[in-house]
């Protein structure tokens, strides 16, 4: 393997104990940040994340309160309860878990939040802000993460050619202005592929840093990556694999195995991405704190 292994988990830790140092100022000030998760139904992995964020606020002693809610919840019930959150004072960021049943519009209750408690960076008016390049809005946790891995591995993407495969409005287009910005982790020149982009190998080959958010098990192969480009999976994929003692393994949007040995830089799933996602929030919601205070 000839690439250099990007550890998410080391990175991941390094910001939560600079979080840490910025909590106990605001303590100090009698502000304790205040993260409220909301979860809608039963779903297994939605239970997974909610409880991983839980635990990492808990450590950096971050005020969090997980309200479950039964999957059948009337829209309304959940707007109502939004309200609520909304007006109290000790609740600085919000999170809605998604995704939401069915019958429930996503766009709807994300609307409904406080864009100043939206930790997720998600609701319309702090999309708005991150295109313009305001600071004060909340990043998507994801797209963040990226650039940190990015910065803290020393790696500028200043006049690199940036290939981002994934168009969605949680990582594939946050990521593409994040990188396009006047900004540190930022001014690329930024290629966005997508479903319909013909020849998608021709593009990612041109790629100085690719980025995968494509949302398929290893459809990056080898062949398709520039010798020595840097590249950031998002991807999280569960795959059989009968010699697993759980039937099965994790893979991310990128084939390792091949990737791993054309590519200068790489991340690994897990232990890439993921744990930037959590630091990411933590940051944000620590952020929400001290704009409120």
């Amino acid at each position: 393997m000839s690439a250099k292994i990007i550890d998410g988990n080391a990175i991941g830790k390094a910001i939560r104990e600079e979080l840490r140092a910025e909590v106990a100022l605001l303590e100090a000030k009698g502000v304790v940040p205040g993260l409220t998760f909301v979860l809608v139904g039963e779903n297994p992995a939605s239970q997974v994340y909610v409880r991983m964020k839980g635990k990492a606020a808990d450590e950096l002693k971050v005020r969090s309160d997980t309200i479950s809610l039964s999957a059948d919840t009337p829209e309304a019930e959940l707007l109502a309860l939004l309200d609520r959150l909304n007006a109290d004072v000790t609740v600085h960021g919000i999170l809605v878990q998604l995704p939401l049943p069915k019958h429930l519009n996503a766009g709807r209750v994300i609307n409904r939040m406080d864009p100043a408690k939206d930790v997720d960076g998600f609701h319309p008016v702090n999309v708005g802000k991150l295109v313009m390049g305001d600071r004060s809005a909340y990043r998507p946790c994801t797209p963040a993460g990226v650039l940190e891995l990015l910065v803290r591995s020393g790696i500028d993407p200043r006049g690199q050619h940036a290939v981002v495969v994934g168009r969605s409005m949680i990582v594939g287009r946050p990521v593409a202005n994040l990188l396009l910005q006047d900004a540190p982790g930022g001014n690329a020149t930024v290629t966005v592929c997508h479903t319909k982009t013909k020849d998608l190998a021709r593009h990612t080959r041109e790629a100085d840093i690719l980025v995968v958010a494509a949302g398929r098990p290893e459809v990056i192969t080898g062949d398709m990556i520039r010798p020595g480009a840097v590249v950031i999976d998002v991807g999280v994929n569960r795959i059989t694999d009968p010699a697993s003692q759980s039937g099965y393994r994790l893979v991310g949007d990128v084939k390792f195995s091949e990737a791993s040995e054309v590519a200068g830089f790489i991340t690994p799933v897990p232990g890439g991405v993921g744990p930037m996602t959590i630091a990411m929030l933590m940051r944000n919601t620590v952020q929400a704190a001290r704009q409120a205070a």
